[in-house]
C-alpha cells in the first residue's frame, strides 16, 4: 500500500473564551484529536453540521492556523515542525478554495493578477510567461482570455468559482481544500463546478479534502466521506458503505435528514432531541449521547472506543464495541 499524500494524527486546537476581570478564560475545543488520511488522487469529503470544525481542520491543514498537538504529514513532511521559508516551501503543494466567491477574490485586481499571484508568489514564473500561465489555467476552467483583464464583479458568481479553481490549480498542487466551494452557487451552477472539478482531477490527478454540510453534493464527489460532529471525527468509510450501511447514530441521523424528490418515497426524518452542547462545556462520556436515541448507559460517563468494522470504515461508538 501506497503511503498517503496526506495523513493527519491527532490534531487538536482549542480557543479561548469569554474571560474578564474576575474570571478565567475558557476553552472552546474546536478540533480534538482528528485522524485521517487522504491518499493522492482520491477525493475525502468531510461532512457534519455548522460548527463540527470542519473548516477549522482545513486551516490547520494548511497550517493557516497552528495546531496545540498532533502531526500533519504531507508528502513525507510533518508541517507542524516547519515555520517561515520552509513551510512556505512545503505548502506550496497545497491550495484552498474558498466557500464564497465574491469575498475571497480581491475586486482591486485584475482576474489576470489574481490567477497569477500563486505562481509569483512561489516564484514559479516572472514577466510574460505569468500572464502565459494564467490564460492556461483560465482556459482549463472554461474561461477564455479575453477575462484576464477584467474584473472579479463582471463576473456571476460560478464564473467567479472557475476563477478561484483556476488560482487554486495554476501552481499544480497535488492537494486542494475545497471548503464548501459550491454552497453559495445556484443548484444548476453547482452541478457544473462539481463535474469540472472532477474532470479537472481525472486529468491531473489532484486529491481534494472536500468539506461540506451537503451529503447530497459530498456523494456525488467523493470516494471517502469522514463524519464530524463537535470537534471530533465519529465515523469514516467508504462513500458508498456510509450510505448503504451508516453505523454511528449520528451518521444515520444525518442520512434520513436528507430531503427525497419524490413525494411517492418519503420516509420519517430522524428529529434528534436536546440541544447541540456547547463545545466550551463537553458532556463526559460520548458527546452525542445526550441526543443519542441509542445511548447505552455507559456513554454518559465512558469515552467511546474506535472500533473498525471493515476494512476502511472505522465508527467511535459503543454500540459496536461488543462486535469487536
Amino acid at each position: 500500500m501506497n503511503e498517503s499524500l496526506l495523513r493527519v494524527q491527532d490534531l487538536c486546537k482549542a480557543f479561548a473564551v469569554g474571560g474578564s476581570f474576575l474570571g478565567g478564560k475558557k476553552w472552546l475545543r474546536a478540533v480534538d484529536k482528528v485522524s485521517l488520511h487522504v491518499d493522492r488522487g482520491e477525493t475525502l469529503g468531510l461532512v457534519g453540521e455548522s460548527g463540527s470544525g470542519k473548516t477549522t481542520v482545513g486551516n490547520l491543514i494548511l497550517r493557516l492556523l497552528s495546531p496545540d498537538s498532533g502531526a500533519i504529514v504531507f508528502e513525507g513532511v510533518d508541517m507542524t515542525r516547519l515555520a517561515g521559508s520552509e513551510l512556505v516551501k512545503a505548502r506550496a503543494r497545497m491550495q484552498v478554495v474558498f466557500q464564497d466567491p465574491q469575498s475571497s477574490l480581491d475586486p482591486r485586481m485584475t482576474v489576470g493578477s489574481i490567477v497569477s499571484l500563486p505562481l509569483k508568489i512561489l516564484g514559479l514564473a516572472k514577466g510574460s510567461a505569468l500572464r502565459e500561465r494564467a490564460a492556461s489555467s483560465l482556459a482549463e476552467v472554461g474561461l477564455g482570455p479575453e477575462c484576464l483583464d477584467r474584473y472579479p464583479h463582471e463576473f456571476s458568481g460560478g464564473q467567479r468559482q472557475r476563477i478561484g479553481l483556476a488560482r487554486a490549480l495554476v501552481a499544480s498542487p497535488a492537494f486542494v481544500i475545497m471548503d464548501e466551494p459550491t454552497s453559495a452557487l445556484d443548484v444548476s451552477v453547482q452541478a457544473q463546478i462539481l463535474n469540472l472539478m472532477g474532470d479537472l482531477q481525472s486529468r491531473h490527478g489532484h486529491a481534494y479534502l472536500f468539506i461540506s454540510h451537503d451529503l447530497t453534493v459530498v456523494r456525488h464527489v467523493s470516494h471517502r466521506i469522514a463524519v464530524m460532529y463537535l470537534g471530533a471525527i465519529v465515523e469514516t468509510a467508504p462513500t458508498q458503505t456510509l450510505f448503504d450501511n451508516p453505523a454511528h447514530p449520528y451518521t444515520r441521523a444525518l442520512l434520513a435528514s436528507v430531503p427525497v424528490p419524490d413525494p411517492r418515497n418519503r420516509r420519517n426524518l430522524a428529529l434528534l432531541t436536546g440541544d447541540v452542547p456547547s463545545p466550551v462545556d463537553l458532556p463526559p462520556g460520548c458527546r452525542f449521547h445526550p441526543r443519542c436515541p441509542e445511548a447505552l448507559p455507559q456513554c454518559a460517563s465512558l469515552d467511546p472506543p474506535r472500533v473498525v468494522l471493515a476494512p476502511g470504515h472505522e465508527v467511535v461508538c459503543h454500540l459496536h464495541q461488543q462486535n469487536t
